[in-house]
Formats: structure tokens, C-alpha cells, sequence
């Protein structure tokens, strides 16, 4: 093997769309807002771009999941350049404060509605937390 071939790896890169439907009832952006609130439940996010990029680094990160409005060109580079050299896989979600609201920057009201909802950029998801439908849900995406 030439040095070429063993550079080349794999990079899986999935955008979240609301109407794709699954199989199993859940849809895959339902499926990861349930993966982080579980992940983050047990201790298993790093949120925001100097977190995420050291778990990346260190390959300790599971999944990544990267904002499509980022306005940095850089930042979006260096996850995807992180993400293929270390085949993790990367899911693109449209909205930054959505992604930041599922990553729990947000306070909670009594009523139950999320205020103060910070934007984020990035997320990488190091521990999953118990095994559960949605993750089975995302990781047979990954498969095709």
C-alpha cells in the first residue's frame, strides 16, 4: 500500500432533515435530541468548538454533531478535517440555537419551555449513557 491509499478514509457526513422518516417511528433529528439529552444527563457532551475539537483530538468522541450556519469557515474545516481523519461519525443540523437548546444551554422555565437559548456551533457526543432506541436509530443511519 502506497502512503496515498492509506490517507484516504471515509468521511460520513449526514444532514438532519424533520421528514425523514425512520422505520421504528422516530425521526433522526428526534432520534439525536433524544442521544444528547441522554448524553447529557450522564456527563457525556462536549459542547462548544475548544471542547468538542479536544475530544475529536484525543478520540474520545462518538458522534459529532456540527451547525450548517456556522459563519466561520475555519471552525467548520477543522470538525470535518477531525471527524475524517479520525472516522467519527458528523451530522449537520440547520439551526445553532436549536443545536444549543438539545446541548442544554438554555434555562428552563415552570412552564417547561426552554428561555435564554445560547447558539452553539458544535457538540461531540463522548459517552452515550444507556443504551436506547434512538441511539439504535442513529447508528442504523450510519450503516446506510
Amino acid at each position: 500500500m502506497s502512503a496515498e491509499e492509506q490517507v484516504i478514509i471515509a468521511n460520513e457526513e449526514v444532514t438532519v432533515e424533520s421528514a425523514a422518516a425512520v422505520s421504528s417511528g422516530l425521526t433522526v433529528e428526534e432520534a439525536l435530541q433524544e442521544v444528547l439529552r441522554r448524553a447529557l444527563v450522564h456527563d457525556g457532551l462536549a459542547r462548544g468548538l475548544r471542547e468538542a475539537v479536544k475530544a475529536l483530538d484525543r478520540r474520545q468522541a462518538h458522534l459529532a454533531v456540527l451547525n450548517e450556519g456556522c459563519t466561520e469557515g475555519e471552525y467548520v474545516k477543522l470538525i470535518e478535517a477531525l471527524c475524517a481523519q479520525h472516522n467519527i461519525h458528523l451530522i449537520k443540523v440547520s439551526d445553532g440555537k436549536q443545536l444549543g437548546e438539545w446541548a442544554g444551554l438554555c434555562k428552563i422555565d415552570r412552564d417547561g419551555t426552554a428561555r435564554k437559548v445560547v447558539g452553539c456551533s458544535c457538540v461531540a457526543v463522548t459517552d452515550f449513557g444507556e443504551e436506547s432506541e434512538a441511539m439504535n436509530v442513529l447508528l442504523d443511519h450510519f450503516k446506510n
